[in-house]
């Protein structure tokens, strides 16, 4: 393996000090030009590049912010992803994106590499329910900021949505629609999201004067298309089958559908079907879902930003206050839940 090239070889071929190497390098304008330009040629005649990790070692700020999210494999968080890194490159920092595949214990190794990288601070969805993990983290003083879910009982900041509200716009518009008996394929209980949408579905149907009777619950142990199919087999098992479900989110609905679909099942002739995120697959499905739409490239953007802010990349620190900023979803209505009946 060839040695990594370092500054004091440039300083050596360049015939001067490794301190005008560096003033070269970091203030330019403090060497003569023909010093400069040795420099340089030497520079590139060696192919040098700056250690900036070390440089920031040195300085104790990073110019990486870290991002772990539950799943990269959902287009939800890409869009999160996406709005982050947007904000991070217009204040000159880079993003470091993780996925914890929903396991805390993965989670946990993924805060612990951060803290070992002295990143700038996170944008954090959590996956352990327990909090464990991030009053572990907490420890490090790293700043932080908690994308997707409300900061209860913590004084960081947090970019979430409504989704209390989110579940009442789905269960309500399927209530519209004559549904009086709804499953809700929910995901891991122990998510916030998935509790949070269970609320906002229960408040619905005690709007319509429905008990809690009227939602059959599906938990799942992921939220993903595999999870959703399986859901889906079980919808169809069950002796008194709902007239319409609602999904925690898209890609939940995406398997439901496709289990609903191999069997003959038409939706939504047969079965009303909505999902959660409004992914860009929602729209392209084979029978166009209706789904609640979270912004989530906003919510990556404005977490970034308070991260930013917290840090002293986006502004002074010391005028910095912690806030819980909730968003509105919106409901996008498609086929899925609207019968030709």
């Amino acid at each position: 393996m060839a040695q990594s090239v370092g500054i004091k070889d440039v300083a050596r071929v360049a015939g001067v000090s490794v301190g005008t190497v560096s003033n070269v390098i970091n203030r330019p304008d403090s060497v003569g030009p023909d010093t400069r330009a040795r420099v340089l040629s030497a520079i590139d005649r060696l192919g040098y590049v700056r250690s900036e990790s070390a440089r920031q070692l040195r300085a104790g700020r990073s110019r990486i912010m870290g991002l772990l999210v539950l799943d990269m494999g959902n287009p939800f968080f890409v869009d999160v992803a996406r709005g982050a890194e947007r904000a991070a490159r217009d204040a000159g920092l880079g993003v470091m994106v993780c996925n914890s595949a929903q396991s805390p214990g993965e989670e946990a190794e993924y805060l612990s590499l951060f803290a070992e990288q002295r990143v700038r601070g996170v944008l954090l969805t959590p996956a352990d329910a327990t909090g464990r993990n991030i009053g572990a983290f907490r420890r490090h003083g790293i700043p932080f900021v908690l994308v997707d879910r409300v900061a209860e009982g913590t004084t960081e900041c947090s970019v979430s949505v409504d989704d209390v509200a989110g579940g009442a716009l789905a269960v309500r518009h399927l209530i519209d629609a004559g549904h009086r008996s709804i499953a809700y394929v929910s995901g891991p209980p122990g998510f916030n999201q998935v509790r949070d949408r269970r609320t906002g579905a229960l408040t619905a149907l005690a709007e319509a004067g429905l008990g809690p009777d009227a939602l059959r619950e599906l938990p799942t142990e992921r939220l993903d298309v595999a999870a959703g199919r399986d859901a889906g087999a079980r919808l169809l098992g069950l002796s008194r089958r709902p007239t319409a479900v609602f999904c925690a989110n898209d890609l939940l609905a995406l398997g439901v559908l496709q289990s609903l679909f191999a069997a003959g099942v038409a939706v939504p002739d047969d079965l009303a079907l909505v999902g959660y995120d409004d992914i860009e697959f929602a729209a392209a499905a084979a029978v166009p879902l209706t789904s609640v739409r979270q912004p989530a490239a906003t919510m990556g953007a404005l977490a970034a930003g308070l991260l930013l802010e917290e840090t002293g990349a986006g502004g002074d620190p010391a005028a910095h206050e912690h806030r819980r900023v909730v968003l509105q979803p919106e409901l996008v209505v498609r086929r899925s839940s609207l019968s030709a009946r």
